[in-house]
């Protein structure tokens, strides 16, 4: 098992709270948006003498009112068609495990959500890498190279939606160029749209399950993690129409016996929050993510995609080895008693020596947490080249 680049900085990030500095934390997708009040109201009403078991697929009555979700959203879907997993992370566990076998192959643009390739290999499956391009904001790949990558071990193709960890936005275009070479070598598609509520700029999410004709081959990924801000609820979905994929992931389901019965009474309740909710949040991105690239684009050597949706940037730093650098950065370097945390750009490739001058950003703070960050990589990115020089 690979180790986590979001997280495995963090023995130092301790060490440097324990000097008495203190750490703006861009390496996890952790908002600081407030979990809606009514989830966590429902968690403190919820009124039972023993806190049981659900089904395995999650219960019926939750499942039912996600349909209407899924219909506002332009995905029209039974109730048996969806299964409730313990967070986004177990449903690509399970789909990964119901449609691939060891030594099974699985095509991703890379850079690409570090737990798609820790995932892969604790299943026996490989990883086949397409590189997207910093140049072309990490647009998708020509579809040419997904044709080449194609072997009679290839079972699916897997995709984030807005992206983890790029912040691209694939356009319905290219995702009707995925739905055409996944049906003409039958295979599935796996999309990870845990971050569809949060796009930019007018632009428009087309799910892959509002695409006709890949009833038998899509899957959707799908979290409450952070739709609502509630990465600790551990709830997620697993939603295909292929009928003998949800019957065979339910036999995962069962051997772990149900998803969390507290978080899906939260669930539940959250799918009472307004749209306003939502609108307000995707404001304040907008304006974090603006501060970000404006920020960053400003240092010199550094180049920073605009992301259209999600709450990521993968950013190109003027450093040879950002492993080092964000290590140093936690071990050696504070501004005024401050910090920053990143996540290294290696850890989201599978091939060897990429992304070793890129980091993912997550702009999950406050704009004004944010600018004191992006003041702290400014000066660390001066007095650390001025040492690698």
């Amino acid at each position: 098992m690979p180790s986590s680049p979001i997280r495995k900085l963090v023995p130092f990030a301790d060490a440097a709270k324990k000097r008495g500095t203190k750490v703006f934390h861009l390496n996890i997708g952790q908002p600081d948006i407030k979990t809606p009040k009514v989830m966590m109201d429902a968690v403190k009403n919820f009124d039972v003498d023993v806190l049981a078991y659900i089904h395995s697929q999650g219960s019926e009555q939750y499942r039912v009112k996600l349909t209407d979700y899924y219909a506002s959203v332009g995905v029209n879907v039974h109730h048996d068609d969806i299964m409730i997993t313990t967070g986004g992370s177990e449903a690509l566990l399970f789909g990964l495990y119901s449609c691939l076998d060891v030594g099974d192959e699985i095509i991703t643009p890379e850079p690409f959500y570090a737990n798609y390739n820790g995932f892969s290999i604790s299943g026996g499956i490989n990883v086949r890498p397409i590189s997207a391009k910093i140049a072309d904001d990490f647009a998708l790949p020509p579809i040419q190279a997904f044709e080449e990558n194609i072997t009679e071990k290839t079972k699916a193709i897997l995709i984030c939606n807005p992206s983890n960890p790029t912040g691209y936005l694939y356009s319905k275009e290219e995702l009707l160029q995925l739905k055409e070479i996944v049906l003409k070598h039958d295979l599935f598609l796996f999309v990870d749209e845990v971050y569809r509520e949060f796009v930019y700029d007018g632009n428009e999410h087309h799910s892959v399950l509002s695409l006709e004709g890949l009833e038998e081959n899509a899957v959707l990924i799908d979290s409450t993690s952070k739709r609502y801000s509630a990465c600790g609820a551990r709830l997620g979905a697993l939603v295909s129409k292929n009928k003998e994929l949800i019957q065979t992931a339910i036999k995962f389901g069962q051997a772990r016996l149900s998803p969390p019965t507290w978080s899906e009474v939260a669930a539940e309740a959250a799918l009472s929050v307004p749209q306003s909710y939502f609108d307000e949040v995707v404001e304040e991105y907008i304006g974090r993510r603006d501060l970000l690239v404006e920020e960053l684009n400003k240092m010199e050597g550094v180049v920073c995609p605009k992301p259209k949706g999600a709450f990521y940037a993968m950013v190109q730093l003027p450093v040879k080895d950002t492993d080092h650098f964000c290590q140093w950065m936690l071990e050696s370097f504070d501004l005024d008693g401050h910090t920053v945390m990143m996540a290294p750009g290696s850890g989201f490739y599978s091939t060897p020596g990429a992304g070793k001058n890129e980091v993912r950003i997550a702009y999950v703070l406050n704009k004004t947490d944010l600018k004191k960050a992006m003041d702290c990589l400014r000066k660390a990115l001066e007095e650390y080249l001025s040492y690698e020089l």
